[in-house]
């Protein structure tokens, strides 16, 4: 399903809140736990033994044995769990639909999301494909590809129009420039003609003036 330019608004609003409110929460952790160690838990194992023995023996003389061990073992863990894993792997895949994952960790909380957006750029070029090469409607395909405002400016500059309703050729150029409101680089277009008219006028004035 295509978000809507308000979802997608909404949706980075609500990433920024999460990331802030996270940032605050790890500010405050740190400052409460100035002069400890808060990247981990230290881990202090410790033991002694102390063995001792004596023998006499029927001579009168005696032996006496003592020994100690002492053994003193520290871990220290400095490695939060994974809470975020990284989004699905497309290489190779001929999708268009992407994915894209996001994580936070403090050292008491973890956050983490996922998501997927379509490349509607990606889907004119399979359609285009599909079209051309297994059904072989060349026209059909041209005119998906010409949605795209970049394609159609790239037609136009190259004197092969894009279809109109049927219609190829300069019997399309003649219809879009009619009904140019229906032309997907309209705005665009709009700037290109305002500027042209701008030089032409500039230079009538200067051919006057001479």
């Amino acid at each position: 399903m295509k978000q809507s330019k308000l979802d997608r608004v909404l949706a980075y609003v609500a990433w920024a809140v999460i990331i802030v409110w996270t940032l605050a929460i790890v500010v405050i952790d740190v400052e409460a736990n100035e002069n400890t160690n808060v990247s981990g838990d230290n881990t202090i194992i410790s033991g002694g033994y102390t063995s001792s023995s004596s023998t006499t023996y029927e001579s009168g003389s005696s032996s006496n044995t003592t020994s100690t061990a002492t053994t003193n073992n520290t871990s220290n863990i400095k490695s939060f769990p994974p809470t975020a894993t990284s989004s699905p792997a497309v290489s190779g895949i001929d999708v268009c639909n992407l994915g894209h994952s996001l994580g936070v960790q403090s050292s008491f909380i973890g956050l983490s999301s996922s998501g997927n957006h379509t490349d509607e750029t990606c889907e004119r070029i399979k359609l285009a494909r599909e079209l051309a090469t297994v059904h072989q409607m060349k026209v059909a395909g041209i005119a998906i590809l010409c949605q795209d405002p970049r394609v159609f400016s790239a037609m136009e500059a190259a004197g092969t129009p894009c279809p109109f309703e049927g219609q190829i050729g300069s019997d399309a150029t003649r219809l879009w420039s009619k009904y140019d409101i229906l032309r997907p680089d309209y705005e665009e277009y709009k700037l290109r003609i305002e500027m042209k008219e701008k030089i032409q006028a500039e230079q009538v004035m200067y051919d006057t003036g001479r």
